[in-house]
């Protein structure tokens, strides 16, 4: 167990029998109160910020967890085969962790894994992907009064909003966290 004082911006915790990670950690000291600590968390289960107040001093859990750089091979029912670049070892990970991205995701990726005790407890992939448009309908010529989107299909399957200039085996980048069209990529 470890006590408030060891606890820093980038730590994981379990709190409330979830594993957060701390975001914003801060010392108080009110004028006529006791001290206090103050952190932001991110609960790594359900992706949710909340706040905590603990007092000085207070024991807390502070786990070790390694961050890997993983290759994904293939999937495997409900889990990813993934495999250390160094090692050659294969890694079995729970589709889970890896939430609404995982529809962006191509094999030859390299994600990002936690291990707390050779467990995986947390999965992400890439920031930006980059993939081929699949399908998408034609747009009517002249209508550029707006911004006009429309609906587009990857290569992986996962559907998006593409701007209109966007064409069939054009290859786009994708903000793998909110799923959006960030521009095409120049050949």
């Amino acid at each position: 167990m470890a006590s408030t004082a060891d606890v820093n911006i980038g730590s994981y915790i379990r709190f409330n029998n979830d594993i957060c990670q701390i975001m914003e950690w801060q010392h108080r000291t009110p004028g006529n109160l006791r001290a206090f600590y103050q952190g932001k968390m991110r609960n790594l289960r359900n992706g949710k910020l909340n706040e905590h107040r603990w007092r000085s001093g207070e024991t807390m859990e502070v786990l070790r967890v390694e961050v890997h750089e993983l290759q994904y091979l293939y999937r495997e029912g409900d889990n990813l085969v993934c495999m250390d670049q160094t090692s050659y070892e294969q890694k079995y990970i729970p589709v889970a962790l890896f939430g609404d991205a995982i529809r962006f995701m191509k094999e030859e990726m390299v994600v990002q894994i936690g291990f707390e005790s050779d467990t995986p407890i947390f999965a992400r992939p890439p920031k930006v992907v980059e993939l081929e448009v699949t399908y998408t309908e034609t747009v009517v010529k002249g209508d550029t009064s707006n911004k006009v989107m429309k609906a587009a299909t990857l290569d992986g399957g996962a559907e998006i909003q593409v701007p209109s200039f966007v064409e069939i085996g054009t290859v786009v980048r994708v903000d793998t966290e909110t799923g959006e069209y960030m521009d095409r990529v120049k050949k």
